[in-house]
């Protein structure tokens, strides 16, 4: 069975890791070098990475004027939080999913 706290900090670690592929593109962005394609860029924060992606929004000020990090960063935390919660009462309840 999979701990919490593993998972918690294992989703704490991709997060992070998310935020500072925010931070990685915009200073690539700066130096006029090869880019993090927005594509890989969206599918890390919908893969439990939207905190990590809305953060490094804010922090870096970068993607902000696209409308679809604009609106889609704070879907994908809620959509985030809608699997988290999902899995967690599938794993609490012991749903046979697969």
């Amino acid at each position: 069975m999979f701990s919490l706290k593993v998972f918690l900090v294992v989703y704490v670690i991709w997060n992070c890791y998310v935020f500072i592929a925010m931070g990685r593109d915009k200073r690539r962005a700066r130096l006029h070098r090869w880019r993090i394609p927005e594509a890989s860029l969206l599918f890390m924060g919908a893969a439990l990475g939207g905190i990590g992606l809305y953060s490094g929004m804010k922090v870096f000020h970068h993607k902000t004027a696209h409308s679809k990090f604009v609106i889609g960063a704070p879907l994908l935390i809620l959509l985030n939080l809608l699997l988290l919660g999902f899995f967690y009462y599938a794993g609490h309840y012991r749903l046979n999913l697969f």
